[in-house]
């Protein structure tokens, strides 16, 4: 079977330095048959990311207003060339066999995602060094997942022509985007859990992390809760889960495969050389 071509589309604003690391991991994949969307969502120029790494299909994606994520992910989506769509956060990382890995699992099913470690990070000479990990690995217990949501959707892949029957991500639930896609996908298509540890997501400190500041979600968490009918949601992000006694139930074993080191970017060893 021929190998699929993946679109990997990128909402980013602002981080060209984390959005360099990023590029920098997808140049290090084993699996080559991928073309890069960097959506830039109004903020300052990452042609610069693109220049550096002129051996990635990228595509820059410049959006006349800063429109917010959602509709940045949608606006990339739409121009993807592939038959499949991996979506991956601007801070994540993914480690060198990520995408390999889930096209090998991807047979007899529409959406694939992986387990994940959470980082956080400090930056230390313009790149990030980690001070502390943890492995965020749970079994896909459907019901469960209506009221804590344990999927990742940095770096997951799933089939583009899912969007022609559920349509496009709902800026409606903002911050709550991908838990309301997941509920989708569920109800018509084969969804699955890939038991490796392949995405590296940030959860920094000196991170602009959306997921940290909760009660602003509040508003977006009861509009998703009416749109699925789940009930009363508590707020809770990922961090937070992994304390959480419900959720620690369906912890489950993965493969843990990052070796620990910094993605280096050659936007960071540039700037060294000219020194």
């Amino acid at each position: 079977m021929d190998k699929p071509l993946i679109s990997i589309v990128i909402a980013t604003y602002n981080r060209p330095l984390l959005l360099a690391e990023l590029v920098e991991s997808l140049s290090r994949q084993t699996f080559k048959d991928f073309e890069v969307i960097i959506v830039n969502d109004y903020g300052e120029s990452v042609d610069k990311v693109k220049a550096l790494y002129d051996d990635l299909d990228i595509k820059i994606i410049e959006m006349e207003k800063n429109s917010k994520h959602v509709l940045a992910r949608n606006t990339g989506i739409q121009q993807a060339k592939g038959e499949w769509i991996m979506l991956i956060d601007d801070d994540d990382l993914l480690v060198p066999t990520h995408i390999e890995t889930m096209v090998k699992e991807s047979k007899d099913y529409d959406l694939l995602y992986s387990d994940v470690e959470i980082v956080r990070f400090e930056l230390k000479n313009q790149r990030r060094v980690p001070v502390e990990r943890r492995l965020f690995a749970y079994e896909m217990d459907l019901q469960g997942m209506r009221r804590f949501s344990t999927f990742v959707a940095s770096g997951c892949l799933y089939r583009r022509e899912l969007h022609d029957k559920i349509g496009l991500f709902d800026p409606a639930v903002h911050n709550y985007w991908d838990w309301d896609f997941f509920l989708r996908v569920v109800e018509q298509f084969r969804v699955k859990r890939v038991a490796v540890a392949g995405v590296l997501y940030d959860f920094s400190d000196f991170n602009n992390n959306q997921s940290k500041d909760l009660e602003p979600r509040k508003f977006y968490l009861n509009r998703l809760g009416e749109k699925h009918n789940l009930g009363e949601l508590p707020s809770k992000n990922f961090f937070l889960l992994l304390e959480e006694p419900e959720v620690k139930q369906r912890q489950a074993e993965s493969k843990v495969l990052w070796d620990g080191m910094s993605f280096v970017s050659r936007l960071v060893r540039e700037k060294e050389d000219i020194r």
